[in-house]
C-alpha cells in the first residue's frame, strides 16, 4: 500500500507499506556535522528583517530578448490551453498558395509571430453555444502590494481586454495585431484552434505579441469534520461517496495534503489568504481556538488579502455559499467589517457562524458546555473579589466609599445575567442565515438548511455560466449535530454520521451535475477537500457521530498527529489535467491561494509573507516534487510539529515537540475533554523531539532513536535550524481571539426583527422548492 493511501476493507486500520532499503544520505544531510539534538523548542517569534523593493514583473518581453526555449514560453503552454472540442468535420484544404496575413510590410521570417498570423477559417461561424465568451475586466482599485501581470503568455492572444463577444481580446479569439476585421476576414472556427493553438504555442515569439490568457471557472468545495478515511478514493469501501470517487478518477488526487490548523476558524483563515493563522492573528493565543459567537468582534482582518478579493478584480464573480466563521462586525451591528462581502465575494448566503449542538433543539448543549464552566469561574472570582473589598469597607481596613463597592458589585451581577441569559439563546444568536447583509432566517430551520444551500450554488453556477467565476462551496456538512434529510437517513452501514456523509456525497454530486449541463465541465477547475481532520471526541454513548482518519493517529484539534491535519485533495480539469493521477507529494490548503490566484490571472501579494505555494507545476506534471521542502503545524500559537521532505533522498521526516495527553491514557483522543488542548497540563514537550520517517510510517507508529536511525541527530539539526529561520519570519499582530473579542456583545449581535426578541423565517415557498 502506497503511503497515503487509506486502507481497504472500510472502518478496520490498515497495514503500512513494507520498510525499503534507506538511500545514502542526501547532499543536505551529508554538509551537516552530526551533533546532540538540541532539546528545546526554539524561542519566540522576533520581527522580520527589512524588506527589499521587489522589482515589478514586465507585462510584455521584446521577442528578440528572449533565448530559444525560454522558459516564458513554455512553462504553462499546456496547462493552460483551452480543453479541445469534440472531434467535427474536416477542415476545408487550405489554399496552396496559402501565406499567413501580416499587417502592413512586414517581412516573413522563419520564426513566425502567431500574434501576427491569421489561418484561413472554415467558412460557418461556430454555433452560439460555442462562441468566446468576453472578459470583462471592471474598473477596481489595485490591492496593496500587488502586481497585476498575465502570467501565462504563451496563451495570450492578440487584442485589447475586455472587448465584444467574438472579438479581440477573447479567449478563443487569434487576431492580427490592430488590424480591424474586416481587414483581417472572418475569424477562425473552433474545429480549428486546438491546431493554432498548437501552432502558436511552438513558436518562441508567441510570448511577447500575446493577449490576455484564458481565465477558467474556479470551483472550490470545502466540507467540515470530513475525515479523510470517509472516501471510497481514499481507501474506504464501507461507505457510499461515488460522486467524490469520479471526481478523484476524472482528476488528480493528493495523498499528503495538510491542513494549516486542526479546527475551523484558524485552518479556513489560513485556506482564504494562504499564510498561517497566527499571521493574521486568527489563531488561538488565550486559549479560544475558534470564533464562539456572531456577536464578537474578532474576525479575519480587514488589512488580509483573500483570493476572492484579487479574482475579483480580475474580473471574476465570486461567491460564497454555506459557512463562513471568520466573524461578521467590528463596532456595530451593520459595519459587517468581517463579512464576506468585505472579503471579495459578491455573494454570500449561509452561515456566519458553524454549527453548534444548539442548532438542532433536540441534542444537548455544547457552547454552554465548553463556556459555561469558565464563565461561572470568572464570575465567582469576580464575586470574591468584591465581597473582600465590602468586608474590607466593614472593617474599616479600606477607605473607598460605598458608591463604588455597590457600582462594582452591580458590574458583577450584569455580567453573570448576560452570559447566563446568552447560553440561552445560543440557537437564536448564532444559528442564522444570511444572504448578503441580510439576516433572512433567525433561527434557522436545520431540517431544510442542505436544500436551501444546494438550490444557492446552483442558481449561481446558471447566472454566471458566462463566467469566469469563481464559487466556494462551504459545506455544513459532517459537523454535528448531523442534521441529515430523510431520503438518506438510514441508509449506511455507519449510523447517523455515514448517512451525513453519503447525503454530503450526494450535495456534491448535484453540483458537479449542475457543471455539466451548463457546458461548463471542460472551463471548470474543480477542488475538493476538508478543513482538517474528523473529529473522534464527537460521540454518543458508544455510537461515533465523528470521522474516520483511516491509519493517520489523531484527530481534529491535534495540530501535529496527522489525523488531525491530512485531508482529502482533489483537483479536476478535464483536457488539462491527467485522469486518475495520484500525487504523494506534500501540499498544503494554504496552497490554493497562489494556485487560484495564478489561475485567474492575478498575482499574489508582495508585501506580506505567503506561505502556500502554487500547486500548478506539480498538477501539470512540470515539477517531480512539491515546492515545500518545510511544513510547519501549530496548534494555536504553539507550534507542535514539523515536517522536512529532503528531496534528495526521498525521505519525509516529522519531528514532534509537543503532543496532547490522550485520555484515556492508551486511547486515541481527549474523550470527555471536547478537544486535546494545545499547551498547558494537557500536552507533553518531549525533550528530544520525537522523530518519524512518514515515507516508511505514515501512520507514526515507531518513533526514531539515536540507535537505531544514523541520522536522527543531523536530522534535528537540520529541521531546528528551518524552525529558526520560519519564527524569523513572524511578527506580532493584533490577536482576534483574545477574550475581549471573542466575547458576546449585544450591540454586535445581527439580527432581525427587534432585539433581543429576533426572528424571522424564509417564505415557505422559498423552502419547499
Amino acid at each position: 500500500m502506497e503511503e497515503g493511501e487509506g486502507p481497504r476493507g472500510g472502518r478496520g486500520p490498515g497495514r503500512p507499506r513494507p520498510g525499503r532499503a534507506r538511500p545514502s544520505p542526501s547532499p543536505a544531510l551529508q554538509a551537516l556535522p552530526v551533533q546532540p539534538p538540541r532539546p528545546r523548542v526554539p524561542g519566540a517569534a522576533v520581527s522580520p528583517p527589512p524588506r527589499t523593493k521587489t522589482r515589478p514583473v514586465r507585462t510584455h518581453v521584446a521577442a528578440s530578448s528572449l533565448p530559444p526555449g525560454n522558459a516564458t514560453t513554455s512553462s504553462f503552454q499546456g496547462f493552460f490551453a483551452p480543453p479541445r472540442p469534440a472531434p467535427g468535420p474536416p477542415a476545408r484544404a487550405r489554399p496552396a498558395a496559402w501565406k499567413p496575413s501580416l499587417p502592413g510590410k512586414t517581412k516573413i521570417s522563419p520564426v513566425l509571430s502567431c500574434a501576427h498570423a491569421t489561418l484561413a477559417p472554415s467558412s460557418a461561424e461556430p454555433p452560439p453555444a460555442l462562441r468566446p465568451r468576453p472578459v470583462p475586466t471592471p474598473v477596481r482599485d489595485p490591492i496593496p502590494g500587488a502586481q497585476e501581470t498575465t502570467p501565462y503568455p504563451s496563451l495570450r492572444t492578440a487584442g485589447a481586454r475586455g472587448s465584444p463577444a467574438g472579438g479581440p481580446g477573447t479567449p478563443w479569439s487569434f487576431q492580427p495585431g490592430n488590424r480591424d476585421r474586416s481587414a483581417s476576414g472572418p475569424r477562425p472556427s473552433r474545429e480549428s484552434l486546438p491546431g493554432l493553438l498548437t501552432v502558436c504555442l511552438l513558436l518562441p515569439t508567441c510570448a511577447s505579441k500575446a493577449g490576455p490568457a484564458f481565465k477558467p471557472n474556479i470551483l472550490l468545495i470545502m466540507a467540515d469534520d470530513l475525515g479523510i478515511g470517509d472516501l471510497g478514493c481514499y481507501g474506504n469501501d464501507t461507505l457510499r461517496t461515488p460522486n467524490i470517487d469520479r471526481l478523484a478518477e476524472e482528476g488528480v488526487r493528493l495523498t499528503q495534503h495538510l491542513a494549516a490548523a486542526p479546527v475551523c476558524t484558524p485552518s479556513r483563515a489560513a485556506f482564504l489568504t494562504g499564510r498561517h493563522a497566527l499571521r493574521s492573528g486568527m489563531d488561538a493565543t488565550h486559549g479560544y481556538r475558534v470564533l464562539r459567537w456572531n456577536g464578537g468582534s474578532g474576525g479575519l482582518p480587514q488589512n488580509e488579502t483573500t483570493f476572492a478579493r484579487i479574482l475579483q478584480r480580475q474580473g471574476y464573480a465570486t461567491g460564497l455559499i454555506g459557512k463562513w466563521h471568520q466573524g461578521v462586525n467590528c463596532e456595530s451591528r451593520t459595519d459587517h467589517c468581517h463579512h464576506p462581502l468585505n472579503h471579495g465575494f459578491d455573494y454570500f448566503y449561509g452561515m456566519p457562524f458553524t454549527l453548534v449542538s444548539e442548532c438542532h433543539p433536540g441534542w444537548p448543549p455544547q457552547v454552554a458546555v465548553a463556556l459555561g464552566g469558565r464563565l461561572w469561574l470568572s464570575t465567582q472570582m469576580m464575586a470574591l473579589g468584591v465581597l473582600t473589598v465590602a468586608a474590607g469597607k466593614t472593617l474599616g481596613l479600606i477607605s473607598v466609599p460605598w458608591k463604588f463597592v455597590w457600582g462594582a458589585a452591580s458590574l458583577v451581577l450584569l455580567f453573570f445575567g448576560s452570559w447566563f441569559a446568552s447560553l440561552g439563546f445560543v440557537r437564536r444568536w448564532n444559528c442564522i442565515l444570511m444572504r448578503n447583509h441580510d439576516v433572512v432566517e433567525q433561527p434557522m430551520a436545520l431540517e431544510s438548511t442542505a436544500r436551501l444551500l444546494s438550490g444557492e450554488a446552483l442558481s449561481f453556477i446558471q447566472r454566471h455560466k458566462p463566467g469566469p467565476f469563481l464559487l466556494f462551496v462551504s459545506l455544513l456538512h459532517v459537523h454535528v449535530p448531523l442534521m441529515t434529510t430523510k431520503e438518506f437517513q438510514g441508509k449506511s452501514q455507519h449510523g447517523l454520521y455515514g448517512d451525513n456523509v453519503e447525503e454530503m456525497d450526494g450535495l456534491v454530486g448535484d453540483i458537479l451535475n449542475a457543471i455539466e449541463e451548463h457546458g461548463l465541465k471542460n472551463t471548470t477547475l474543480t477542488y475538493f477537500t476538508s478543513d482538517h481532520g474528523g473529529h473522534l471526541e464527537a460521540i454518543d454513548g458508544h455510537v461515533q457521530l465523528g470521522g474516520w482518519n483511516g491509519i493517520y493517529r489523531g484527530g481534529k484539534g491535534m495540530g501535529g498527529w496527522e489525523g488531525g491535519i491530512r485531508v482529502p485533495g482533489i483537483f479536476r480539469w478535464p483536457g488539462v489535467l491527467p485522469a486518475g493521477r495520484v500525487i504523494q507529494e506534500p501540499t498544503s490548503l494554504m496552497d490554493i491561494f497562489p494556485t487560484v490566484v495564478q489561475l485567474g490571472g492575478g498575482q499574489v501579494p508582495q508585501d506580506r509573507v505567503i506561505d502556500g505555494r502554487s500547486l500548478v507545476p506539480l498538477l501539470q506534471g512540470e515539477a517531480e516534487h512539491s515546492a515545500h521542502e518545510f511544513l510547519f503545524h501549530y496548534c494555536g500559537e504553539h507550534l507542535h510539529a514539523a515536517r522536512w521532505h529532503d528531496k534528495d533522498s526521498g525521505r519525509l521526516w516529522k519531528v514532534h515537540y509537543v503532543t496532547p495527553r490522550l485520555h484515556p491514557e492508551g486511547a486515541g483522543a481527549c474523550y470527555g475533554h471536547g478537544l486535546c488542548p494545545c499547551s498547558g497540563p494537557g500536552v507533553t514537550h518531549h525533550d528530544p523531539p520525537l522523530l518519524f520517517d512518514l515515507s516508511g510510517d505514515p501512520s507514526e507508529a515507531q518513533p526514531l532513536a539515536p540507535g537505531s536511525e544514523p541520522l536522527y541527530g543531523a536530522v534535528l539539526a537540520r529541521v531546528e535550524q528551518a524552525v529558526r529561520e520560519h519564527r524569523r519570519t513572524l511578527s506580532p499582530v493584533p490577536p482576534q481571539l483574545s477574550p475581549g473579542r471573542i466575547a458576546w456583545k449585544p450591540w454586535l449581535q445581527p439580527c432581525c426583527g427587534h432585539f433581543p426578541f429576533c426572528s424571522c423565517s424564509q417564505d415557505p415557498a422559498l423552502r419547499e422548492a
